[in-house]
């Protein structure tokens, strides 16, 4: 199914962590979302890599919160009184994007961990070394407990190669160093399995629904001059080179695990 589009209703609170200044926000369909902002200090780039990274995750099983597109009206910005606030709504009109909010949810603590199999861990880790996702380490997790699961946010550091698209192929083809600082590396299983389970799972199709999805919007500033439908098959293009050459990520990471054992 194609990722869902709402419209931002109310504006609830900003969430001052981090430089893009997320916010809670209220859709018409009732729920409540982490809205990022296009028009925050990270660019549209950033939802992208979020998209692109988190339908991955949720489509190999992974625990991500739901993703949706969120219709902004710059008049929310009334509601807030910070200037920066206001200034960052009224850039960021159009289409945004959301993860489903979280309620009570609590910052991943390795002494205390929610419900985790070496499994789950190894599959993680593997997804991260894949989309090339810099966040989960013990310095930025990236990582929730809710209801004693864990869940997986914040991925709009990941799939770096869209900052120069000139040395992309170079590095789709390139091991994944921070696959040893992972944070849950220590409680993984095997990564080779792990890429047995899930290399299959992904394919051209689900890397073209997937990208499908990427509003124009944030397709219309390409250094190389590309339309919206030819940066779309970049990434697809991309990720199916990594996945072609995914035995050098997962042997390193294993190699990484495996040291640490």
């Amino acid at each position: 199914m194609p990722v869902r589009t709402v419209q931002a209703a109310r504006y609830v609170t900003p969430l001052r962590e981090g430089g893009s200044v997320p916010a809670i926000v209220e859709a018409d369909d009732d729920g409540l979302y982490v809205l990022k902002f296009h028009g925050a200090a990270q660019g549209p780039k950033s939802l992208i890599a979020e998209l692109i990274a988190g339908e991955i995750g949720r489509r190999l099983a992974l625990p991500v919160p739901d993703i949706v597109l969120i219709e902004l009206d710059p008049v929310l910005a009334n509601a807030e009184p910070d200037p920066e606030i206001q200034e960052l709504i009224a850039k960021s009109g159009g289409l945004n994007l959301g993860l489903d909010f979280l309620p009570g949810s609590l910052a991943f603590a390795p002494a205390a961990p929610p419900d985790l199999t070496p499994e789950l861990a190894a599959d993680v880790v593997w997804f991260d070394a894949f989309v090339l996702n810099v966040d989960r380490t013990p310095r930025n997790p990236n990582l929730l407990a809710w209801h004693r699961k864990l869940w997986l946010i914040d991925h709009g550091a990941s799939l770096y190669f869209h900052h120069n698209w000139p040395d992309a192929e170079r590095v789709a083809r390139s091991p994944f160093q921070l696959s040893r600082e992972h944070i849950l590396l220590p409680a993984a299983g095997s990564i080779l399995a792990a890429g047995d389970r899930l290399r299959g799972k992904v394919t051209p199709a689900m890397l073209d629904e997937i990208v499908a999805d990427i509003p124009d919007e944030w397709l219309t500033e390409d250094p190389l001059d590309r339309t919206p439908d030819q940066v779309r098959a970049a990434y697809r293009d991309l990720l199916l080179l990594r996945l072609g050459h995914a035995s050098v990520f997962e042997e390193e990471a294993e190699r990484a695990r495996t040291a640490g054992i």
